[in-house]
């Protein structure tokens, strides 16, 4: 009884075995097909992501997001050739399941990973649209200085006091950011104040003859100055020039040369830059001064002294 369960056993095993070699054979043929078209699709992957590798260091400022555009390139060549390798093995219920599973999977690590992702998508983004390059100096949300680094996640900014700031690139991507470098060219901005007894037009065309005889202003027809408002002890002006930015001297440089060169010049043409000065009147409107009100009371103090004596 035994003897035969075994020699059932074996003969199962058997029919099972030729019908694997049986099914081998017959899908030999896609197999090797099979394998050509995984070759062929690797030849393909990579050649086209060494192309792109070097189309995306020449347009891209990052070595970083160039490689791994070339890297997500290469892997979707490749993942396209195994899709179509099983397709053609007959097993397109297993690329179902394949695609399904990696949409699950990349789901799940964005949301257990929606900052990196996040700042990682904003560095690819930046690293296609350029809104800055290496070298630049730029400004936003707190952050003012220039760029040394870009990275898939974040940028390195060196600051004007030295410090260097690695600032996600999200914040750079989100916020409103300002470049400085596009242009080359600066507008700086100068604030003086004049005594009311001078006339603003006269000390704006000295001003703008004065700012104009420096080296680094630039663009000098667009140099001017303008009246911004009424302080207490003086009307406060606006002077306005062009330098190049960056270059020589530095925007801090041409700001302390434009300072000096606006006092000397309201100097020589007896111009007063006033400090705070307090009147005291004693009416609304056309008072007496407060020396003028007490001159009549000294008079006739001094005349019933007379009158005593």
């Amino acid at each position: 009884m035994e003897i035969i369960k075994l020699d059932k056993f074996l003969s199962l095993i058997d029919e099972k075995l030729q019908t694997w070699l049986e099914a081998s054979i017959k899908h030999l043929p896609n197999f090797v097909v099979a394998i050509v078209i995984i070759i062929v699709f690797s030849i393909i992957a990579r050649f086209v992501a060494k192309t792109a590798g070097q189309i995306f260091r020449k347009t891209l400022d990052s070595k970083q997001i160039a490689s791994l555009l070339a890297s997500i390139v290469r892997v979707c060549i490749l993942a396209a050739g195994l899709f179509v390798a099983l397709d053609f093995l007959g097993l397109s219920g297993t690329v179902t399941s394949l695609l399904a599973g990696a949409g699950i999977v990349g789901l799940a690590i964005g949301f257990a990973f929606q900052d990196m992702t996040e700042n990682f998508i904003a560095g690819i983004a930046m690293g296609i649209r350029k809104p800055f390059q290496i070298g630049d100096v730029i400004k936003t949300d707190k952050v003012f200085g220039t760029v040394k680094t870009i990275n898939l996640r974040n940028t390195l900014v060196e600051t004007f006091f030295g410090q260097l700031e690695i600032v996600p690139n999200k914040i750079l991507f989100r916020n409103i950011l300002t470049n400085f470098t596009t242009t080359h060219i600066r507008r700086v901005e100068v604030p003086v104040g004049i005594s009311y007894a001078d006339d603003p037009q006269k000390a704006a065309d000295v001003i703008v003859e004065a700012i104009n005889q420096c080296d680094f202003v630039i663009k000098k027809e667009e140099t001017a100055v303008f009246a911004e408002s009424f302080a207490d002890s003086s009307i406060n002006l606006l002077v306005w020039f062009w330098i190049d930015y960056p270059g020589e001297p530095g925007f801090m440089q041409a700001r302390h040369d434009a300072v000096i060169t606006v006092k000397q010049a309201l100097a020589e043409a007896d111009i007063l830059i006033p400090f705070p000065i307090r009147t005291l009147d004693f009416a609304a409107k056309g008072g007496e001064k407060l020396n003028a009100m007490l001159q009549p009371v000294d008079k006739t103090n001094s005349e019933s002294q007379v009158k005593e004596t």
